[in-house]
């Protein structure tokens, strides 16, 4: 089989599991009707898991065409989203994320995904060149949600997640868990622009190797 066909399955048949995967976690919310959809789809967490989910299928459905540009920094963007959300998971969600959760989708959408993702990335690097610059564009949304979801707290008393609400501890606290998550963005993107690199030069070195050797019998 085609390799980038492979991936193409791959890729198309974990994004549906994704998905089917977020809607029984709504139908849950809905059944015991603490279901409240501008609340649900505050969470930074699931807002990355559907991005990364839509990339995955978009990916999947183009797996003929070449690789743009763009296609690798969306696709990168998604990495980025979903390993700060298992960082967020892990560290700073105590407790259920929902207030009515399955501990299969906890499971394959908070934990196996973001790291599937990374695996991903590391054996089909990106085929464009990308550089540090274009971390910029990745903070874009985070910075977004994190400056809506503060004002948003501000007005109706609800922050999608506790380290966000200022509460007793007050704005400092907040403050403090901001610039941590930035600076833990800015790691991670770094880290997902030299693997990236990483793996595109391998690629090139070993296609070279490759027609070297077919030229010269």
């Amino acid at each position: 089989m085609d390799r980038r066909l492979a991936l193409a399955i791959f890729r198309a048949i974990t994004a549906a599991i994704v998905i089917v995967a977020i809607l029984v976690q709504v139908r849950l919310n809905l059944d015991s009707g603490l279901f409240r959809p501008l609340r649900f789809f505050a969470l930074f967490t699931v807002l990355s898991y559907v991005f990364a989910a839509v990339v995955w299928l978009w990916l999947a459905l183009r797996w003929r065409a070449a690789r743009t540009r763009g296609d690798d920094l969306l696709r990168g963007a998604s990495v980025l989203y979903l390993i700060l959300s298992l960082v967020i998971v892990v560290v700073l969600v105590v407790g259920p994320e929902f207030q009515v959760g399955d501990p299969r989708v906890d499971l394959i959408v908070r934990k196996v995904f973001p790291v599937l993702a990374a695996v991903d990335w590391l054996i089909d690097p990106p085929a464009t060149d990308l550089r540090m610059r274009d971390v910029g564009l990745w903070l874009i949304f985070p910075v977004v949600w994190l400056a809506f979801s503060l004002i948003r707290g501000a007005v109706d008393d609800w922050y999608p997640y506790r380290f966000l609400d200022p509460g007793p501890a007050g704005y400092r606290s907040v403050a403090y868990h901001a610039v941590a998550l930035l600076a833990a963005l800015l790691v991670i993107a770094g880290g997902i622009v030299a693997l990236g690199d990483f793996g595109r030069d391998r690629r090139l070195r070993r296609g070279s190797m490759e027609r070297a050797l077919t030229s010269h019998p």
